[in-house]
């Protein structure tokens, strides 16, 4: 298989679906080559979602983008970082779920090659690192404007640490 998908937990519960995906890199003096999707693989690893549509973003650092989902037409994502580095979260919005309301956050990093698997049902957003980032995403449905709701930012109630990655800087909200 020429990935690595380690299932992502909240506070050690494991939260169904949703994933961090290491590509394996076959590097040497003049570059390197790395699978970044395939069917094949991702369906052995239980992820069996159909991609409909690819979006890429560019922003500057300090640049916060999110936190967004869809309502009725909700997408999952497979989103990693092209150049850059960013902090990159999901919040569980599933009703039911042992880990509503709770919020996963990973750095996806342009040279590490890293990817996060957001399943639908979660809200998604990233705050910029580095100076700048190209970010992209596959998603598992269509965008639909008028279907697109959002959380604040900081929003108390699901505590997303952005302090810790921020520091005292105001982000530049998307």
């Amino acid at each position: 298989m020429a990935f690595e998908f380690k299932q992502c937990e909240i506070n050690g519960d494991k939260v169904e679906g949703l994933f961090e995906i290491q590509p394996k890199i076959f590097g040497d003096a003049r570059g390197y080559f790395a699978e970044t999707y395939s069917e094949k693989d991702f369906f052995e690893a239980g992820l069996t979602m159909k991609f409909v549509q690819d979006n890429q973003s560019a922003s500057k650092g300090g640049v916060l983008r999110g936190l967004h989902f869809q309502t009725k037409h909700p997408q999952g994502k497979l989103v990693r970082a092209l150049e850059g580095k960013v902090y990159d979260v999901a919040v569980d919005l599933r009703n039911g779920s042992p880990t509503f309301g709770k919020s996963y956050g990973v750095v996806l990093d342009s040279q590490k090659n890293n990817m996060f698997y957001i399943p639908e049902g979660f809200a998604h957003g990233f705050y910029v690192i580095s100076d700048f980032a190209v970010f992209t995403y596959k998603c598992t449905d269509f965008y639909h404007p008028e279907d697109e709701a959002g959380l604040m930012w900081n929003d108390k109630s699901i505590n997303v640490d952005w302090h810790s990655i921020c520091g005292d800087v105001e982000p530049l909200l998307s």
